[in-house]
């Protein structure tokens, strides 16, 4: 007869996490709208952020959307042809009547992602975009203009983009292009919005990293062993 209570009992499946698939880093799709392409001297005028999280099968899901209207900083540079293209007016009331100046917009938003990254085990927050590193000088910028670095969850330097992510799985890097490609409904009569633009990036990384296997665990180890050896 055989001794069962000395037996190794069978490993138990854990709930997958969002911070063991990005080693620690929150994955947060952001966007933003500006009244040109400089980002020390064009206004951010929109920002919208929406973090990824993961489900009990290892999916990847979008959480909820942050976002604000963001009144242009003192002496910031508006291009008449960045607000033609972008269809943002500053000076409209209803607009003025919802925006927010720099440090209360981003110090209210990296509160949020700084809970939700707290709540899932992450380290830190990594930003993910359509040609992200614009984004991310952007935010940047912003962050130097209001004295905020210390409040925000972002890497300042690492990102995940989307634009790259795009090339390898279809062969294109334009956002409402791939997402066609991707079997996304994309209207671009909405384009050009920080929310919708963000919720179509999101939308495109999560059905990228959903459909696109991973080495296995061991696979990874293995390589990891080898490489310390050589």
């Amino acid at each position: 007869m055989k001794d069962t209570d000395s037996q190794t009992p069978p490993d138990t499946a854990t709930t997958p996490s969002i911070a063991e698939r990005f080693r620690g880093f929150l994955p947060v799709v952001v966007d933003v709208e500006t009244a040109g392409f400089n980002a020390q001297t064009d206004a951010l005028l929109e920002i919208a952020c929406i973090p990824i999280l993961m489900d009990e099968q290892g999916k990847l899901y979008q959480g909820k959307a942050l976002g604000a209207h963001i009144e242009p900083f003192a002496g910031a540079n508006l291009e008449a042809s960045a607000l033609k293209f972008t269809g943002i007016n500053p000076n409209s009331p209803m607009r003025k009547a919802i925006s927010e100046d720099e440090k209360t917009a981003l110090r209210r938003i990296f509160k949020a992602l700084k809970a939700i990254k707290k709540e899932h085990g992450c380290r830190q927050c990594i930003l993910v975009g359509h040609n992200a590193h614009f984004d991310l000088g952007f935010l940047n910028a912003a962050i130097a203009r209001t004295n905020s670095k210390n409040h925000s969850p972002f890497h300042a330097f690492s990102v995940l983009d989307t634009a790259t992510l795009a090339a390898l799985s279809f062969g294109h890097t334009v956002l409402a292009r791939t997402c066609v490609m991707a079997g996304i409904e994309f209207n671009n009569d909405n384009a050009h919005s920080a929310l919708y633009d963000t919720q179509k990036t999101a939308e495109l990384f999560c059905k990228i990293c959903n459909e696109t296997p991973m080495l296995n665990k061991s696979a990874q180890t293995d390589d990891l062993s080898k490489n310390n050896e050589d």
